[in-house]
């Protein structure tokens, strides 16, 4: 039982992340692209997982170094790593339309 209830809460900051994503994306990064002459229209679904997933890497990198050092959860993050090729390619996801001056998704 006290596994299911770490895997609910676990599931749970996934769903935060996702939401907090999907608020800085509408109201943040879209307003920002639009202000570098950016349309930010098509597969802004790319760009929304992108922005949760950084956001979930800035939260496992904070808590797995600073505040729960010795928690097996946030130390399999950090030495994974598949988890540092996504942050990577969500980084790139990120920052290509800025850089290629429209968003290719």
């Amino acid at each position: 039982m006290r596994r299911f209830v770490k895997d609910i809460g676990r599931s749970l900051e996934l769903l935060l992340f996702l939401g907090i994503g999907l608020y800085i994306t509408e109201y943040v990064a879209g307003p920002f692209y639009e202000g570098q002459g950016i349309r930010f229209e098509g597969n802004v679904w790319v760009n929304w997982f992108a922005i949760s997933y950084v956001l979930f890497v800035v939260y496992v990198v904070i808590m797995g170094l600073f505040l729960f050092k010795n928690v097996a959860f946030y130390r399999w993050f950090l030495s994974s790593v598949i988890f540092w090729i996504l942050c990577a390619g969500a980084i790139f996801v990120v920052v290509l339309p800025v850089v290629v001056g429209e968003n290719p998704f």
